[in-house]
C-alpha cells in the first residue's frame, strides 16, 4: 500500500497543517504525491467545523479558527494526538461511510489492547467511553472530501487538559462530557500511535 506515514515531533500550527494538506491533496489527484497519514499535535486552539453554531461558544474570548471540515466545535492542544489523512476514495469504491468505519474500528481495536472498551455512535460521531453512569467522548472525528480525496481526520485525548472543553459545547453535544485516556486508565501510551496506524493500514 502506497501510503506515507508522517510523524511530527514538534507541535504544528493548525493553519499551516491545513494548508499543507490542501496543497498535497492537489498533488495526489495529479498523481504526483502519495496518500498520507500524518500524526502530530497542535498548539492550543479551538476549531469550528461547517455545522457549528455561535451559541456553542461559551467563552467568547477564545481563539477560534473556522474550518471547512465536517462537524462542529472542538479543542486541540498539548496531550492530544491528531491523525490527519489524505486518502483517495476512488481507490476504495468512493465509500465515505466505510472510510469512517475504518477510522472508528481502528481506534476501538487499538484501545482494546489496553483493556479499554470504547464504542462509536452513528448519531453522535466520535469514539465514546462509558464510565460509571456517564458517557464521555475520547476521540473526535471530522472529515471533508474534495475531488474524492478524504482529508482532515481525528483527535484522540491522551493526557490533555479537560478544562479547555468547558469554554465550548464540544461537538455541539450538551448532555455528554469529554475525557482522556490518562483519566480512564493511567498507563504508558507510548506505542498507541503505532497500534492505530497498524490497524488503519489493515483496513484501508
Amino acid at each position: 500500500m502506497n501510503i506515507e506515514i508522517k510523524i511530527s515531533k514538534k507541535p504544528i500550527e493548525y493553519d499551516k497543517a491545513i494548508k499543507y494538506l490542501e496543497a498535497r491533496l492537489d498533488k495526489i489527484k495529479e498523481g504526483k504525491a502519495k496518500e498520507l497519514i500524518w500524526i502530530l499535535e497542535h498548539n492550543d486552539i479551538y476549531t469550528a467545523g461547517s455545522s457549528y453554531k455561535d451559541d456553542e461558544i461559551l467563552d467568547k474570548k477564545i481563539k477560534l479558527i473556522k474550518t471547512n471540515r465536517g462537524g462542529k466545535i472542538t479543542w486541540h492542544g498539548p496531550g492530544q494526538i491528531i491523525f490527519y489523512f489524505l486518502i483517495d476514495l476512488t481507490k476504495r469504491n468512493k465509500d465515505i461511510r466505510n472510510f469512517l468505519t475504518v477510522i472508528e474500528s481502528s481506534i476501538i481495536k487499538s484501545l482494546k489492547e489496553y483493556n479499554i472498551s470504547t464504542f462509536s455512535d452513528r448519531k453522535n460521531i466520535g469514539i465514546w467511553i462509558k464510565k460509571r453512569n456517564s458517557t464521555k467522548k475520547i476521540a473526535a472525528i471530522g472529515i471533508r472530501v474534495k475531488k474524492w480525496i478524504a482529508y482532515h481526520g481525528f483527535s484522540l485525548n491522551i493526557y490533555n487538559d479537560i478544562e479547555k472543553y468547558k469554554k465550548i459545547i464540544p461537538c455541539g453535544i450538551k448532555n455528554k462530557g469529554v475525557t482522556n485516556l490518562r483519566l480512564v486508565k493511567d498507563l504508558n501510551y507510548k506505542y498507541l500511535k503505532k497500534k492505530i496506524v497498524k490497524n488503519l493500514l489493515k483496513n484501508l
